[in-house]
């Protein structure tokens, strides 16, 4: 159950919204002329257009999640060809590549706001990149929306009312992470490695917290920078510790690093849990399927490499329409799965906002109500509210076998 710090916090966000909802018009764009909405910002959205521009690492250190964007096109692309778009709006979707580099990130997203004139960032992705632009975006009053990233402030803060996450956050994994440690090893020693930002720390922090009083502890830790060339080093010294239980919060890169490095040293056999951002398919095949087996991870969304899932009707239409309007991307791919489910996820939040508006898309992320994501796991659905800024908060444990993920145990609700 969330703190009640942290739902105190939310609340507050509520009120900042309600004070806002009426605000006046961008530097550039035009105003709603009628009703409710008027003097919102309609910057980036007409009656038949609408403009998104999104921000991933098509190159660099995490360009592994160069895949999200190829889905999240083919869906708009998909609404557009044969759904009418959203609402009667024909999606225009400009991706940028900021190399994972925050300053790289503040360049594109400017460019994107002020040159291409954008209705709303959709989305950033990473933790040190999303936090680069919120204040900008904020003081523009531009929704920043679904950031593609963990961390606890997208959906605790109150300062930056115009921004928030999407998946389950780093501290809901952590939580789940630690639940299963707890029962499989009730007495587990563990080594951890992570990246050295919001994003690594928020799931050591969450993980260790939601150990305290049981029997399992931390004997190591090891941080990297994404600048890093390897982390050979950490691996080896983690492994001094000889620890039961091998924490890999890593970006896909340094992931895979772990993995190969894990499966290379004979005299440590830890169980290995990998972040969700890193347990792509993707990223464990070029380490061998043969020496992954029993990893473990979370998940939120369906598998669609899963034979069981082959008649699945959100599965069959995904992978038939990526097929149609994004020939050459990998339907199995779970990066481009997310990229999917995370449009799909945008266009129902705009169709319940109250205003075509800015301000409605703001307020409409925060008002969700059990939002059904068909491509989202049995159970998991979107809800926001008062004092609560989190739109997914449970997750699924899963272990590698044979060539895919198998799920353990029933799905962890984190928020309850």
């Amino acid at each position: 159950m969330r703190t009640k710090a942290i739902r105190v916090i939310g609340a507050a966000a509520a009120v900042l919204l309600t004070a806002t909802a009426c605000g006046g018009r961008g530097e550039s764009g035009d105003s709603v002329a009628q009703g409710d909405c008027q003097g919102q910002q309609t910057v980036g959205i007409t009656e038949t257009s609408i403009k998104l521009g999104g921000v991933y690492p098509l190159s660099g250190p995490a360009s592994a999640f160069g895949e999200i964007p190829k889905g999240a096109r083919a869906y708009f692309d998909y609404l557009n060809a044969e759904q009418g778009g959203i609402d009667g709006r024909t999606v225009e979707y400009l991706v940028r590549d900021d190399g994972y580099q925050p300053p790289k990130t503040v360049e594109e997203v400017r460019r994107l706001v002020e040159q291409d004139q954008v209705f709303a960032i959709f989305p950033t992705l990473g933790t040190s990149t999303s936090s680069a632009v919120w204040d900008y975006l904020n003081q523009r009053r531009v929704p920043q929306v679904f950031v593609l990233g963990g961390a606890t402030k997208w959906g605790s803060d109150t300062d930056h009312p115009w921004t928030i996450g999407w998946q389950p956050s780093y501290q809901a994994e952590g939580r789940a992470f630690a639940e299963f440690v707890k029962k499989e090893k009730p007495n587990a020693t563990v080594a951890v490695l992570f990246q050295n930002d919001d994003f690594g720390k928020d799931l050591r922090d969450s993980f260790t917290t939601a150990v305290e009083g049981s029997g399992v502890s931390v004997v190591a830790e090891q941080s990297y920078e994404v600048t890093d060339p390897t982390v050979d080093p950490q691996l080896r010294n983690l492994a001094n510790a000889n620890a039961d239980v091998l924490l890999n919060f890593s970006t896909p890169k340094f992931a895979s690093q772990a993995l190969a490095g894990d499966a290379r040293n004979p005299d440590w056999n830890p169980l290995h849990i990998v972040s969700m951002v890193a347990n792509s398919v993707s990223v464990l095949k070029p380490v061998g399927f043969e020496n992954v087996q029993g990893v473990v991870s979370g998940a939120f969304t369906k598998d669609a490499a899963d034979p069981g899932l082959a008649e699945d009707p959100a599965i069959k239409l995904y992978k038939e329409k990526l097929a149609e309007y994004a020939p050459g991307a990998d339907p199995t791919n779970n990066y481009t799965l997310i990229g999917w489910a995370a449009a799909d996820s945008f266009r129902k939040t705009l169709e319940a906002a109250k205003c075509p508006t800015r301000e409605g898309l703001r307020d409409a992320a925060r008002s969700l109500s059990g939002v059904g994501i068909d491509t989202l796991l049995p159970g998991i659905t979107l809800k926001t509210g008062a004092g609560d800024a989190f739109p997914m908060e449970a997750v699924q444990i899963q272990r590698f076998q044979n060539d895919r993920w198998a799920h353990v145990g029933a799905v962890i609700d984190t928020g309850k």
